[in-house]
């Protein structure tokens, strides 16, 4: 997939530097997911450790969401000014610690700290990861690569999936947390391996301050990335977060069938990301969410109101096959409409603005459910999101393959 040195169209950096770079932002993707996961697969469990209802564990996933701005505001102000690895090091270490932490909770109030703490961590990494592993590969890869970073989410919860059905039956909740403190050792790979980034190098800020005037200086682009993030957040944890707490309630499927199940939609997430992501570099970055989001709304009836498990499996597979389709196109398509010295901080700080707005996502679907019944509360949700994303993406512009560095060597 990676050209030989000079040939890559990216100055400065081999072939070898490229696959280090973007396996380091795929795998930080992946083990924050994964981190973030867990608590969806632990919302009974927990409730019942803590003496506390379901919905104050549900409301420790909105604190978590509600925190990621804070991270991607500190961490993105470090990645313009201080390159890309330094800071993908210092968040990976970062949210490690805190999910550990979370395995030593002796109450509610200290797991609702953490989890506070760990949204700080995982509000940083996207945007730091998607930087590094955009600007280090040729135009011609971004879209493909696109979908593969991003299809890192979609793996972290499969992993969540699968320590969710063989260790907390035999371990409990709390060895779940500690796994989470193994991608720390991630943070000496990127040392080791992985290169700065050369678009960075040129277009490197003077100052933080500068970093953030550049934003203030494109704030109506930068709002419509809020509002598009907003709704792709609506758009992904509408049909995620929840998802296996409504296999159990509305279909009574057990844990471990829930857990099965998130693996095999989530297969379906990875695979309609990456491919979705090379559909983008024929037919255009928003005509390819809007495709992907297509499929999304065909399969609702299968996703919502199946009446089979065979019938909600392909629902699930398909649903996620679209929705992260969609999200599959979001790095690239966020990176190419950015600032070049503020690459660092508005896309990862558009997305998790998005993310803040979007926090209570899982509080308005369950307080939905109460009224019109849990399919309908979700199925309506997400008719409503795909349709106002679909408006958006027709009212907004795309920069496909735009360089981004000042000088791209080639044969």
């Amino acid at each position: 997939m990676f050209n030989k040195g000079r040939e890559s169209g990216v100055p400065g950096l081999s072939s070898s530097g490229q696959a280090h770079a973007v396996t380091a932002s795929f795998l930080g993707w992946t083990l924050d997911a994964f981190d973030f996961f867990v608590v969806v697969f632990l919302i009974d469990r927990l409730a019942a450790e803590f003496h506390v209802g379901k919905k104050a564990i549900i409301a420790s996933l909105f604190v978590t969401l509600v925190m990621r701005p804070v991270g991607a505001l500190i961490f993105g102000l470090m990645t313009d000014r201080y390159g890309r690895r330094i800071p993908l090091m210092t968040n990976v270490v970062f949210f490690s610690l805190v999910e550990l932490a979370c395995g030593f909770s002796p109450n509610f109030t200290f797991f609702l700290v953490m989890r506070a703490l760990y949204g700080i961590g995982m509000g940083g990494e996207w945007g730091i990861g998607a930087s590094l592993a955009m600007e280090s590969v040729p135009p011609r890869l971004r879209g493909i690569l696109s979908g593969i970073l991003q299809s890192g989410y979609s793996l972290g919860y499969i992993l969540a999936a699968v320590v969710a059905r063989f260790v907390l039956p035999t371990w409990g909740w709390r060895p779940m947390f500690w796994l989470g403190g193994l991608p720390a050792l991630l943070a000496f790979y990127i040392s080791a391996r992985v290169p700065e980034s050369e678009a960075w190098k040129q277009h490197r800020a003077p100052s933080t301050g500068a970093v953030l005037k550049i934003v203030a200086t494109q704030w109506k682009s930068f709002l419509y990335l809020v509002l598009l993030m907003t709704f792709m957040m609506f758009l992904s944890h509408g049909t995620q977060d929840l998802y296996p707490d409504f296999l159990g309630t509305v279909h009574k499927l057990a844990p471990a069938m829930q857990s099965y199940m998130a693996i095999l939609y989530n297969i379906g997430a990875i695979v309609g990301a990456i491919v979705f992501g090379q559909f983008s570099e024929k037919l255009g970055r928003r005509v390819t969410m809007i495709a992907a989001m297509s499929l999304a709304l065909l399969v609702i009836p299968l996703w919502a109101f199946g009446t089979s498990l065979a019938v909600l499996a392909i629902g699930s597979f398909l649903m996620q096959a679209g929705v992260q389709g969609a999200w599959g196109v979001i790095p690239v398509h966020l990176n190419e409409l950015s600032a070049d010295s503020a690459r660092g901080l508005m896309p990862g700080l558009a997305y998790q603005f998005g993310i803040l707005l979007a926090a209570p996502t899982n509080t308005i679907q369950y307080a939905l459910r109460d009224r019109v019944g849990y399919q309908w509360a979700v199925a309506g949700f997400e008719i409503v999101t795909i349709v106002v994303l679909t408006i958006l993406l027709l009212a907004g512009m795309e920069q496909h393959s735009r360089s981004f560095t000042k000088k791209v060597i080639s044969d």
